[in-house]
């Protein structure tokens, strides 16, 4: 169930057909869940609450790139690879989401994955894109459960069309607002006199606090107070890492579009990410990971320009106009914000290690509460 199905429409643009980053055509979308054990935390050993998402956009893009640009809004985070997608404008990778100290694992069972994709290549580098949030509220985060096999399971999965969201994949072991969080996804269609382009959007969300939860401009998450917070029974409280204050936390936004964006473009749309993280309650806060990337598919048949000597001299390209990229951004704060909604109702309420649970969100009483708050 999802934001949509209880009656809950944020803002008023028109979701694609699957209301999903897949919705621009050619994108995909694989999760790998490892969910074992339960008590207390054993090094190692478990509980495990935690997974590999991918996002593949459109063909082969190590061969034929797509232009790419990121922004960050506050930086306790990691995003691989985004110094050559700021020096090239050429997203050149899939996209790999895991937490944070799998990065190191999945960076390079992706890069495999390219390889085995395409034997050709030999040698030749690459400079895989992995984020990370961290999620060692629920999860043994350092017993290193992720493994390559998982990665190769999660491009397996990928698929168009609907995509699985809450406590899935990467988003197995997040927390957001106080809710339990994890991955969503929603998209916008823009009208046909401004190119009927789609945005798409995919978050995995494992911030923010609970006080300043809102939905459509409407403070809510005071009124949720029956929900409890994230913790044990024994050791209650707002966070979402032990000893950090409340809020501390990361949120990964994915933004993809089929209009025909130069990189400098494609930068400005992932910066609007930021403003859709404001409108659930999302501050930056100073210990909150924040990274934003956006790939646009609409020019096409490039290469990476950096090994190809049959690469020819120029490239026919298309820009967007300017003009109505104000569209464009409204889909991307009106998708993002839905994504996160998304995600916090998608995701069942979930107990992780030493008994610490994190609670959902019913998409029925975010409804209800909203309806009372209008009234």
């Amino acid at each position: 169930m999802r934001a949509r199905d209880h009656g809950i429409v944020i803002g008023d643009g028109t979701p694609g057909p699957s209301n999903a980053i897949t919705d621009v055509a050619g994108v995909r979308v694989g999760h790998r869940t490892l969910i074992e054990g339960s008590g207390p935390l054993v090094v190692g050993r478990g509980p495990v609450r935690t997974g590999v998402t991918v996002i593949l956009p459109p063909g082969n893009v190590w061969e034929a790139p797509v232009f790419a640009g990121p922004h960050r809004l506050n930086g306790n985070g990691e995003m691989t690879g985004l110094e050559w997608v700021r020096e090239s404008g050429m997203l050149t990778t899939p996209v790999a989401l895991t937490n944070t100290h799998s990065v190191g694992v999945v960076r390079d069972a992706l890069l495999a994955e390219v390889l085995a994709a395409d034997p050709a290549r030999g040698s030749e580098w690459s400079l895989p894109v992995v984020a990370e949030t961290w999620d060692g509220m629920l999860n043994d985060l350092n017993g290193f459960h992720v493994r390559p096999e998982h990665v190769h399971d999660a491009f397996a999965a990928a698929a168009a069309g609907a995509v699985a969201e809450g406590a899935v994949g990467a988003g197995t072991g997040m927390i957001a607002h106080g809710f339990k969080g994890g991955i969503g996804t929603a998209s916008r269609v823009r009208p046909e006199s401004e190119g009927g382009h789609t945005v798409g959007v995919l978050v995995l969300a494992n911030h923010g606090q609970r006080r300043r939860f809102a939905v459509n401009g409407v403070l809510v998450g005071h009124v949720l107070d029956e929900i409890p917070l994230p913790g044990a029974p024994d050791v209650p409280g707002d966070t979402t890492r032990a000893g950090a204050p409340a809020g501390a936390g990361s949120i990964i936004v994915i933004v993809a579009t089929d209009a025909p964006l130069l990189p400098h473009q494609c930068t400005r749309l992932a910066q609007r990410a930021g403003l859709g993280v404001a409108r659930v309650g999302g501050i930056g806060e100073h210990t909150s990971g924040d990274l934003f990337l956006c790939f646009a598919t609409g020019n096409r048949g490039m290469t990476s320009g950096t090994i190809d000597e049959e690469a020819p001299h120029t490239f026919p390209l298309e820009m967007f106009a300017d003009a109505y990229i104000d569209g464009l951004f409204e889909a991307v704060v009106e998708a993002t914000e839905e994504a996160i909604v998304n995600a916090v109702i998608a995701a069942k309420t979930t107990e992780g290690r030493d008994g610490i649970v994190a609670h959902g969100l019913p998409g029925e009483r975010l409804a209800r509460a909203l309806a009372e708050a209008t009234r």
